[in-house]
């Protein structure tokens, strides 16, 4: 049986990921900033069929302790076969009132906390015989998107790391699923940083009209089991991974348009 280690693992995706995995009887080890939500989300895993529940609550904005964390959840169970970086934070700013503060911190969480688990976990993966690496990047990592000048940039960085990651790890029994979401109805808008840092706590109408957590956790969790280089999850915003692919310039006109809130 499987163990699956989720981050960002008390809402939203993550929780969901967890819910459809522990159906599966796998053992899980769930880490989001908040123990009191992961402690909730674990006994309902218990209640769904997990096996096991571990519960490892992290800050990831904090880059010190992350190799210490990952020791601590392979040592959980004696092993991961599945690593699901999905851990994120958004904002709701534009280039102009985005202090290099807040860019940071949005790098930190969404590109280098996935690195450095990814780069703990790998040779340890290898030694075991393989696994499975999943990361969260998001369609605004396809192209730019108005009031995401950092998420977008660290979106975009996912990419090019995991990309690689994939190249190099092939044959060693690694594989690497991009998870690629556009409107699914999270609290990732609620939670977004707005001006000076604050919460944004309102949620986008387009968000609000998304899919559901559960049903792009079906798609997601399908993606990982079958090793799928990426999944696209949401609905008719998807084609514009496709516009910018093959339409380059009409996919940056009609971005100026897209409503940043």
């Amino acid at each position: 049986m499987h163990t699956v280690w989720i981050t960002g693992a008390s809402s939203g995706i993550g929780e969901a990921c967890a819910y459809r995995y522990a159906a599966e009887g796998c053992r899980l080890i769930l880490t989001s900033s908040s123990r009191q939500k992961l402690e909730s989300v674990a006994d309902r895993c218990r209640g769904k069929g997990a096996k096991d529940v571990r519960v490892l609550p992290y800050d990831f904005s904090e880059p010190d302790g992350i190799r210490l964390l990952a020791r601590e959840a392979w040592s959980a169970f004696g092993g991961i076969d599945i690593l699901y970086c999905n851990a994120g934070i958004s904002q709701r700013t534009s280039v102009e009132d985005t202090p290099m503060p807040m860019v940071r911190k949005i790098l930190e969480v969404n590109f280098f906390a996935p690195v450095a688990l990814a780069e703990a976990v790998l040779p340890m993966m290898v030694s075991n015989g393989g696994g499975r690496i999943a990361v969260t990047t998001s369609i605004a990592g396809r192209f730019g998107f108005p009031f995401r000048c950092a998420y977008s940039a660290s979106k975009h960085a996912l990419y090019g790391f995991f990309e690689t990651l994939r190249a190099e790890y092939h044959d060693k029994g690694v594989s690497v699923t991009l998870v690629c979401p556009g409107r699914v109805r999270t609290n990732i808008s609620l939670n977004a940083l707005d001006k000076g840092g604050e919460r944004h706590g309102v949620m986008d109408p387009g968000q609000d009209g998304g899919i559901s957590a559960d049903k792009a956790a079906k798609k997601i969790v399908r993606a990982i089991r079958k090793r799928k280089s990426e999944v696209l999850v949401g609905r008719g915003e998807l084609l514009m991974v496709y516009i910018k692919r093959f339409f380059p310039a009409l996919c940056a006109v009609l971005a100026r348009r897209i409503k940043p809130m």
